[in-house]
């Protein structure tokens, strides 16, 4: 399993570089099986959208990957506080997240296709 990030998702969500702090949040929520699925129109084919729920040293977070199902590999869509209009109501029916899910996944389309994609992490390396 390995994580990765649209170099244009990475902007708007961490800025220039992802900190180490948050790399480290990251990679413990990274767990497809501890998510919870999110039931959303419109994904690429085999792939799910996955929710998680992390702790930083700057309060909680909710975590959003989309999940490629044949190799496990996760890419980091969003990474909010709980308090934040997306990171509140992580579901469609939130007109603040639908939104910006709907943009995000354009987003990320359009890297994969540049090929400016990020490998955050793989489970090997979060494991040394």
């Amino acid at each position: 399993m390995r994580v990765f990030i649209s170099a244009q998702i990475r902007r708007k969500e961490f800025g220039r570089k992802v900190s180490e702090d948050d790399l480290a949040v990251v990679a413990r929520s990274a767990r497809a099986a501890l998510g919870v699925p999110i039931a959303a129109p419109g994904l690429p084919p085999h792939t799910r959208l996955i929710k998680a729920y992390a702790t930083s040293r700057h309060g909680p977070k909710r975590i959003v990957y989309l999940l490629a199902i044949e190799d496990g590999d996760m890419f980091l869509l969003f990474y909010r506080g709980k308090n934040d209009p997306v990171g509140r109501n992580i579901s469609i029916a939130n007109p603040a997240f639908r939104s910006a899910f709907d943009k995000y996944l354009m987003l990320l389309e359009a890297d994969i296709l540049d090929g400016n994609i990020e490998e955050l992490f793989s489970e090997q390396s979060a494991n040394d």
